[in-house]
């Protein structure tokens, strides 16, 4: 008989406690990623990670203003990506914002409005400047 391991077990309740934890925004994301299925997008999964892409998504991204447009944007344990093209070009950008939302919960995007609120106060960019996304850049240019 083949008994799984203590230490597999505990690997799997601290995974299924990350997901719990990002939970809400995760939902938030799904119910989004279904509308975007619902206007013509395409859905996928990726290292644990729902994705969705296409459709109406690119032309409403295209029609927001400059400072407000994105190629791809997390929520929990789901990525919105205008195309396929931009998800994969994203990807590993986005998978650090995952790791976050896995750390802070439900916390996440208040502490991100709040990193963006400080980075102004401080007079440098809302975005760029601010702390999660500097991880995520970091993230980004690591090497695998």
């Amino acid at each position: 008989m083949h008994r799984a391991s203590p230490q597999r077990g505990r690997g799997v309740i601290a995974r299924l406690a990350r997901y719990a934890w990002a939970g809400p925004n995760t939902l938030a994301g799904l119910f989004l990623g279904g509308l975007v299925l619902l206007a013509g997008g395409r859905v996928g999964i990726e290292e644990g990670v729902v994705e969705f892409s296409g459709g109406a998504l690119a032309r409403l991204a295209r029609s927001l203003p400059a400072r407000l447009r994105f190629g791809a944007i997390t929520l929990g344990h789901t990525i919105l990506g205008v195309s396929a093209a931009a998800l994969a070009a994203a990807r590993r950008h986005e998978h650090v914002h995952v790791r976050q939302y896995e750390r802070w919960g439900p916390l996440f995007l208040p502490a991100y409005v709040c990193a963006s609120a400080w980075a102004l106060a401080q007079g440098r960019r809302c975005y760029r400047d601010n702390h999660f996304e500097r991880e995520a850049y970091a993230g980004e240019a690591a090497p695998e």
